[in-house]
């Protein structure tokens, strides 16, 4: 049976949009998992190759058309094995859609549980901290600056990390789901000008990361021991540990939201 219902050009019947409409989301969904990691490099060299193969097939260059088919033939079972991690990850974040996370409401609230818990005990002791929680916006170049880390969220850690003369402390926490991904990472700082001129350098790189992606950034003033947390290019101030919660438990389940979002946004704001 055709995917068109009726003479050619009309329009799809239900079927035919079903289809459309999977086909569409599979390949959105795959072109998020692999986007700013080497899975994606590798699409684009396979689609340089298939372009020269097809530029080969049209000059009849028999000799580059023979090397790339074989490069095909045997390029898939050699990508696998190369691959292996990349494709793990992307199975593991392919599970994490609305429907499957709801088994995950516990695990979610002690990830909100342990992060609020180190917070207040920063804000406490006054030391300063930043701590990212990624959404769907992946923030593996900004960890690239950092020092890699895989380690569970736990509040004891997060104090530790930022405890003054550590290695780690002078710079900001990346988590991702419940782990601890990298720590002294270098967030870029927002160009906007701060409404208040009290706010020091975490709270601009807390806007700019928030600017550029869809994280969820949170701060521990130094001078004050106030609580912000940066979103969307907009900081809040003063949060309680209430506020502080609800954002965050507001904030984790929604990882499989829109990735494009902030980034579209952030262009526009810079633009205008």
């Amino acid at each position: 049976m055709s995917l068109l219902e009726g003479p050619v050009g009309a329009w799809p019947g239900w079927v035919g949009l079903i289809q459309i409409v999977v086909v569409a989301a599979v390949l959105y969904r795959l072109l998020v998992l692999v986007q700013r990691t080497r899975a994606m490099q590798m699409l684009i060299g396979l689609l340089t190759l298939a372009g020269i193969y097809l530029l080969a097939d049209v000059l009849q260059l028999d000799l580059i058309r023979y090397l790339l088919g074989r490069i095909f033939q045997y390029g898939a079972i050699a990508a696998l094995v190369v691959f292996q991690p990349e494709l793990r990850s992307a199975l593991a974040r392919l599970g994490q859609n609305r429907v499957l996370r709801i088994f995950a409401r516990m695990e979610e609230g002690q990830v909100v549980g342990e992060v609020v818990e180190a917070v207040e005990r920063l804000s406490r002791a006054k030391i300063g901290a930043i701590i990212a929680l990624e959404q769907e916006v992946r923030l593996d170049e900004y960890g690239e600056t950092g020092s890699q880390i895989d380690a569970r969220v736990s509040a004891d850690v997060l104090v530790t990390i930022f405890t003054p003369y550590s290695p780690l402390h002078d710079g900001a926490v990346l988590l991702a789901g419940d782990q601890i991904r990298a720590a002294g990472a270098i967030l870029p700082l927002t160009q906007h000008p701060l409404p208040d001129k009290s706010l020091g350098t975490r709270h601009r790189a807390a806007l700019g990361l928030s600017e550029e992606t869809d994280a969820v950034v949170v701060v521990v003033s130094e001078e004050s021991a106030r609580v912000s947390v940066a979103r969307g290019g907009r900081l809040e101030r003063d949060v309680s540990a209430d506020r502080l919660r609800e954002i965050l438990s507001g904030a984790i389940p929604e990882r499989t939201g829109r990735p494009l979002v902030a980034p579209v946004r952030a262009a526009i704001r810079r633009a205008t």
